[in-house]
């Protein structure tokens, strides 16, 4: 996955597929390959302290071995003589038997102690540094941890102090300049010795309670959670199926255990693998109202198909129709693929940015945008090792540009969601002020309030009307959602 960045989910199955492992062979293969993704960094931190030289020194297929054979020792409940030998195995196959002493020597250094002990030794500080702490023991490299904490309004020393969204500082502003970190004469005596970063702060908001819970949470192997298509399928054929009726989504099941290619519905393209919290952003955009007519949707950036496809299913089921636009041709297929046999919607590859429609023509449309993908690293733990706070930056522009591309194919009175599976404040609160800033022809709808099911949803004020999903809150991806209605006409088409 690191030679040719391809991604675990898809390479793993392949892989899978092309050696024929089923059962436990293939449960063992996915623990071993999403587990030391998932901890990498902390199992790297090991590995340096037992090395006798630097991690850029070791060989990147020799790297990769040993961080395997770390989470056998560590992650695993394997022997340690069975995981040293195994492992030692492998490196003679992959770069034969110097290296693999090499490999056996830091592997015998490594396996007497237990995980816990070794992040006693390796990660900073908790007292003192501890988002260093928690990105060590949690394997999040710092600036995610940071981006977390802002996004659930915390603080705590060694991070920035602007607690965003707190209802208590301007936008940007820090709780120093807003006059209350050092409130005169004097401090309260219960915020005396608190670290800078701290003062004024709710004692709930004080340390990382919640981000580590988020951080935790990212460690944990996702629920398989199955969507099925209106009009289809229902969630009742997938209970009858051996799946549990998902707590919110009137279309969602959960699988348990099992292969969900062998459930029929989902084998025949009826129903598909989805996170429940992206069939409640659909959902959301669905219950919306739109004001008057309500035939024509859009899926703005539809590819690879998962929203789309629940989208089509619902418009099927109302009378309406969907488009679904994609930029890139293979993900228009893969969208086309999914949408098959939902009824009328169609699927062509266009650029939102420079759409090939015309302005207004939507009652109701997804930008559902490219994002860092920060609120799924539970199924995909290497993208935290691939992207870096200038993702972030450079991701910001096309956002935009599509959000206002989707308010411009919304007719006044339609229904615009705005959904990124992230919870980055740069990707989700940051764009829509900008947004909203420069546009005087829209208003922010109650999304929570339309998902009144779901409990824990609303952001911090000042922006409650924005939902944000969370892994440690409610077990899916942390997508978040914001809906608008596009207002500013005398008259709404009939």
């Amino acid at each position: 996955m690191s030679s040719n960045d391809a991604y675990a989910n898809l390479l793993l199955s392949a892989s899978l597929r092309e050696r024929g492992l089923r059962g436990q062979d293939a449960a063992l293969a996915t623990e071993l390959v999403y587990g030391t993704l998932r901890n990498r960094s902390c199992y790297d931190a090991v590995i340096s302290m037992c090395a006798d030289r630097d991690l850029d020194q070791i060989d990147p297929p020799v790297l990769a071995v040993l961080r395997l054979g770390t989470h056998q020792l560590l992650g695993m409940r394997i022997k340690a003589h069975a995981a040293v030998a195994t492992t030692v195995d492998l490196a003679v196959a992959i770069a034969g038997r110097r290296p693999a002493g090499f490999v056996n020597a830091v592997l015998r250094r490594i396996a007497p102690r237990e995980l816990e002990s070794w992040i006693e030794l390796v990660a900073p500080d908790r007292a003192t540094d501890l988002a260093g702490h928690l990105s060590t023991r949690y394997s999040h490299p710092r600036w995610i941890v940071e981006a977390l904490a802002a996004a659930l309004g915390e603080s705590a020393p060694g991070l920035p102090q602007t607690v965003p969204g707190d209802g208590l500082t301007a936008p940007g502003q820090t709780r120093a300049e807003a006059g209350l970190a050092q409130a005169k004469p004097g401090l309260p005596q219960a915020e005396r010795g608190l670290p800078q970063a701290e003062r004024g702060l709710p004692q709930a908001d004080r340390g990382l309670p919640r981000t580590e819970a988020a951080l935790a949470a990212d460690q944990d192997r996702p629920a398989v959670t199955l969507a099925a298509v209106p009009g289809l399928a229902s969630r009742d054929e997938l209970v009858t199926a051996g799946a549990e009726a998902a707590r919110w989504s009137p279309f969602g099941a959960y699988l348990d255990h099992g292969d969900p290619g062998a459930i029929s519905a989902v084998a025949e393209g009826r129903a598909a693998v989805q996170d429940e919290a992206s069939q409640l952003a659909v959902l959301a955009l669905t219950r919306a109202a739109a004001e008057g007519r309500d035939r024509f949707w859009l899926d703005l950036c539809a590819g690879p198909g998962g929203k789309a496809r629940l989208l089509a299913g619902i418009a099927a089921e109302r009378g309406a129709s969907l488009v679904a636009a994609d930029l890139h041709e293979h993900r228009a297929r893969l969208a086309a693929g999914a949408l098959s046999g939902t009824g009328t919607a169609r699927v062509i590859s266009a650029d939102g940015t420079a759409p090939a429609w015309r302005p207004g023509a939507f009652d109701r449309v997804l930008a559902d945008v490219p994002c860092s993908g920060l609120g799924s690293l539970r199924r995909r733990p290497e993208a935290r090792w691939r992207r870096d706070p200038a993702d972030i930056a450079a991701l910001g522009e096309l956002q935009r540009a599509l959000l206002d591309s989707a308010v411009e194919a919304t007719r006044p009175g339609g229904v615009v969601a705005y959904v990124t599976c992230s919870p980055h404040l740069a990707e989700t609160r940051d764009i829509l002020d900008d947004v909203l800033g420069r546009r005087q022809d829209i208003a922010v709808l109650d999304c929570p309030a339309l998902l009144a099911e779901v409990p824990d949803l609303r952001c911090r004020q000042p922006y409650s009307r924005y939902a944000q999903f969370w892994p440690h809150r409610h077990g899916t991806d942390a997508i978040f959602i914001a809906l608008l209605r596009r207002t500013g006409a005398d008259s709404l088409p009939a």
